[in-house]
């Protein structure tokens, strides 16, 4: 996850900003840098490769002088990690630093190239300068030519700006991805969370989605979507920070629930080159067009990721997959033909029954992958070739963030899997790229109905017994939410394939039993609508959670329905994901359970 802190203060800021970067190190990233505004009011940065030694040694170096300045530490998403990529970005007259994935970049790169602007970056975030630099050169203020560009930017994204000639101005923007405002002594402050200001304010403030602060050193004033100033109430943090903060959510789980959007994108950007449309792997150490056999192994949350990589690869690689859990794998003694390629599932890397796993397939000589949250963690110690998740620490027991970023992960390599086959071409792999890099921000739009969810679980909490149903891709979404209901509301669910029902489960529906059917538009959805409408028929209680066209058509039949966003049936788990995980935690905040400690379950299962 990248890092963001920006501060407008009464003494140089380098230093400060250099030690709020260490605080977000906990992140993950590949550079850093820092830009100020010296005396004469004319941007300066320094940008460095790797770890922040890195840049505090340049700084050393060739100091950077400045009373208002912001920095970034950065996770490579579009581009190489190198110093052109790295944050700030600038022209003479903007700084940019940027959280997020800015998914209408390439139309932007092209209209501003039409006008004479020069991009050298292989990034997203040069265009936002460049956009901005075009709003003042047609006569705007900053205030405006900041407002005028965050309307023509589409995905998700939290910036912090600062302009050539203005020394008492500091401007942030956040949709779909966190920013926190500090309040100092004629200072102000800016940053990705409250870990960032831990050392300079115990003030806070979180901004909003949608919202636009403009920072003075007299105060803050704050703009909502629609352009209206409003009031945003200010939290007292313990000044000493800590190592991880839960912001003003209630729960850890409910945070890491909100941070989708950002980690997601974040994840899938170190994975897709954007301009191309093609999906970058690390050198594998393995030709992956003479695998012909594909075995998953994970646990838990972990396994129904495998699961909905199976559809992925079958259906586009046209390889056989196996999904196994760990705890059993090893013990069937399977049968792995030398050469094939095994892929491991684990957000600590550490999980023992999956590292057991792992040590019988290496001795079967299957080439060994990981995926995994982690880094130098045992499986990674263990495996041939790691593809890292960008979740960032996740505390709740209940794997959220996790998840969705295993899902990114796993949906970038059966891509590159299917092209490697020679089963889809250029423009199909392309076409998917794209709609993977819309999922962000449509995740961002699924959050706007948790009050819909909340007045839906007041409903599902009476219940002893819930079942969710679902076919394809959504199958196993639906397993994972009657996982997540029980792991943190102690309620009875279970997850099932909808074409199942009549084969037994049919038999437990009554007027007592949530039914949530889980049916966005695409080739399953008349199929499982009819078995929705067999469990309507024996009074069963639907919640339906299906998409904008599917509302429209069987919304009304339901006790409630849930319409997200329309999206390619390739990315609809990265969504889908989402209600069933806000389901489980309203259920469990209604039940009065301990959300990020439910009982009897640990983080990471390290013993068999």
């Amino acid at each position: 996850m990248c890092g963001i802190i920006g501060i407008i203060g009464k003494e140089e800021v380098t230093s400060r900003i250099l030690d709020g970067l260490r605080r977000l190190e906990y992140r993950g990233y590949d550079s850093a840098g820092i830009a100020t505004l010296p005396t004469g009011n004319k941007i300066d940065r320094r940008r460095a490769e790797g770890k922040l030694v890195n840049l505090a040694n340049l700084l050393q170096d060739d100091a950077l002088a400045g009373e208002v300045g912001i920095g970034h530490t950065r996770w490579a998403t579009h581009g190489a990690p190198t110093v052109e990529n790295a944050h700030p970005h600038t022209t003479e007259k903007v700084a940019v630093v940027h959280n997020g994935i800015i998914e209408n970049f390439r139309e932007l790169r092209e209209e501003l190239s039409g006008k004479g602007h020069i991009l050298e970056t292989e990034t997203d975030t040069e265009v936002i300068v460049h956009l901005i630099t075009d709003f003042l050169d047609q006569g705007m203020s900053p205030r405006e030519a900041a407002a005028a560009a965050l309307k023509h930017l589409e995905g998700a994204f939290a910036l912090a700006i600062i302009f050539e000639g203005e020394d008492n101005l500091l401007i942030g923007a956040r949709k779909g991805s966190p920013l926190v405002m500090g309040y100092g002594d004629e200072e102000m402050y800016l940053g990705s969370d409250a870990i960032a200001l831990s050392q300079l304010s115990n003030r806070i403030t979180y901004l909003e989605e949608g919202d636009r602060v403009e920072l003075t050193r007299e105060g803050a004033r704050i703009f909502d979507v629609d352009n209206r100033e409003v009031i945003r109430p200010v939290t007292v943090v313990s000044a000493a920070g800590g190592m991880i903060d839960k912001g003003n959510y209630r729960h850890f789980m409910m945070k890491e629930i909100h941070e989708q959007p950002t980690v997601v994108g974040q994840t899938l950007g170190t994975m897709i080159d954007p301009i191309h449309g093609h999906v970058n792997l690390p050198d594998m150490p393995f030709d992956l067009s003479s695998v012909d056999r594909v075995t998953i192994i994970a646990c838990g949350t972990s396994f129904y990721a495998g699961q909905v990589t199976k559809y992925w690869l079958e259906q586009m690689a046209r390889i056989n997959v196996e999904v196994d859990v760990a705890s059993e794998f090893r013990y069937r003694e399977a049968v792995m033909p030398e050469g094939g390629l095994a892929i491991f599932i684990s957000q600590s890397g550490e999980t023992a029954d999956t590292l057991a796993a792992l040590k019988y397939a290496k001795s079967q000589g299957q080439h060994i992958l990981s995926i995994l949250n982690v880094p130098q963690s045992s499986m990674e110690r263990e495996s041939d070739i790691v593809l890292h998740t960008h979740a960032g620490p996740e505390v709740g027991v209940a794997s959220t963030k996790a998840f969705t970023c295993q899902l990114a992960v796993l949906a970038c390599l059966s891509i590159a899997i299917a092209v490697a086959r020679g089963e889809i071409d250029a423009a199909e792999e392309a076409r998917l790229c794209v709609a993977l890099t819309e999922a962000p921000a449509r995740m961002a739009e699924v959050l706007n109905h948790e009050e819909a969810i909340m007045a839906i679980a007041d409903e599902v909490a009476k219940a002893r017994d819930v079942i969710y149903l679902a076919r394809g891709l959504e199958f196993p979404i639906a397993m994972e939410g009657a996982l997540k209901l029980k792991e943190i509301s102690y309620i009875h669910a279970e997850g099932y394939a909808a074409g199942e029902m009549k084969h037994g489960p049919i038999a437990l529906i009554d007027e007592n039993v949530p039914i949530i059917v889980i049916a966005p538009s695409g080739r399953l959805y008349e199929k499982t609508v009819s078995n929705m409408q067999e469990v309507i028929a024996r009074k069963g209680k639907v919640i339906f959670i299906t998409d904008e066209k599917g509302a429209k058509t069987d919304g009304q039949d339901a006790i409630a329905t849930i319409a997200l966003p329309m999206l390619d049936e390739f990315v609809t788990p990265l969504l889908y994901a989402i209600p069933v995980q806000l389901l489980a935690y309203h259920v469990a905040v209604a039940k009065g359970t301990d959300v990020d400690q439910p009982r009897n379950l640990a983080k990471s299962v390290t013993v068999e």
